[in-house]
């Protein structure tokens, strides 16, 4: 074997046809055909997989019960501080049954335009999304209480309305459905 000598690019000749840049080549080589190789059977093994079959159980089997349905929120609350106070309840012993509560002196109310999200008949709720009412609140979309009741009649989800808030009471006196 002839001595090694040194070329003018720097690399070290071991004979006329190799030096240290084809050995290094043939190592890539050699690492990029076994590389191959490794993802050849990887992806293959891959290719066999089968998943276990879905038992009943599963919720994606077809055959699978259906979960309970639950019923409807009917909460509009959300702390304590939300929650509807205590009113006492109108006496008839005055003999004014049917009769609407008399009106407090200088009660105020403000007009507001939105839309029903919800309506909560049993607990004399809506919830409402609205733009800003000038001088009272901002746009948001929040639940009131109505006085009276009736006010719900007729009313659903997705209708457009004006309603009037009277600010003492918090809750809303007056309904309109407005036209789409």
């Amino acid at each position: 074997m002839p001595s090694p000598t040194l070329s003018r690019l720097g690399a070290v000749s071991i004979g006329p046809e190799r030096n240290l840049c084809h050995g290094f080549l043939e190592r890539v080589s050699l690492v990029w055909r076994v590389s191959w190789v490794f993802s050849l059977v990887a992806f293959t093994s891959c290719a066999t997989y089968i998943p276990p079959a879905l038992t009943t159980a599963h919720p994606a089997h077809p055959e699978a019960t259906a979960a309970p349905e639950l019923p409807p929120s009917q909460t509009l609350a959300y702390g304590p501080s939300d929650l509807p106070s205590s009113r006492p309840a109108a006496t008839a012993a005055r003999g004014r049954q049917g009769a609407p509560p008399p009106q407090q002196k200088g009660a105020q109310t403000v007009v507001g335009e939105g839309k029903v999200i919800a309506v909560v008949p049993a607990s004399s709720e809506i919830v409402l999304t609205h733009g800003e009412i000038k001088g009272f609140m901002d746009a948001m979309t929040m639940g009131y209480q109505i006085q009276p009741r009736s006010l719900l009649e007729g009313v659903q989800a997705g209708d457009a309305v004006r309603f009037t808030i009277d600010t003492e009471q918090k809750a809303i006196v007056a309904l309109e459905k407005l036209k789409p």
